[in-house]
């Protein structure tokens, strides 16, 4: 999704309508890889409440995109609040340099019990 250039939600609307045209949407060049970091206990049980540290300085990272899903806001800090906390998204020219710039965000980030694949997009 962040390689989409266009206006995803006019082309949705014009999908539905039956006016998509392919000149609505297009491909940014180069790559996009996501590294989920989830919570201590996760999948079985994961553990709520964990501060997350970092997460302001690294959604201001160039080349990255930061996604929240298990997360809440809690007593002035962001915390745990689901399995899959944050997914981070590295761009670049290519597959191995998205998922570098992934890896390089993530080192800004931590939370108690914080844990993720390192093996992702490895072929």
């Amino acid at each position: 999704m962040p390689l989409i250039e266009g206006d995803l939600l006019a082309a949705l609307l014009a999908c539905v309508e039956g006016h998509l045209r392919p000149e609505m949407l297009g491909w940014s060049a180069g790559s996009a890889a996501c590294v989920v970091l989830a919570a201590a206990g996760y999948p079985e049980s994961p553990r709520r409440g964990d501060v997350i540290s970092g997460v302001e300085s690294a959604a201001d990272e160039p080349g990255a995109l930061l996604f929240h899903a298990g997360t809440e806001w809690q007593d002035g800090s962001i915390v745990t609040a689901g399995g899959r906390v944050l997914c981070i998204t590295g761009l670049g020219r290519t597959r191995r340099a998205a998922l570098a710039r992934a890896y390089e965000v993530i080192e800004n980030i931590s939370f108690e019990g914080m844990q993720y694949r390192r093996d992702i997009g490895r072929l």
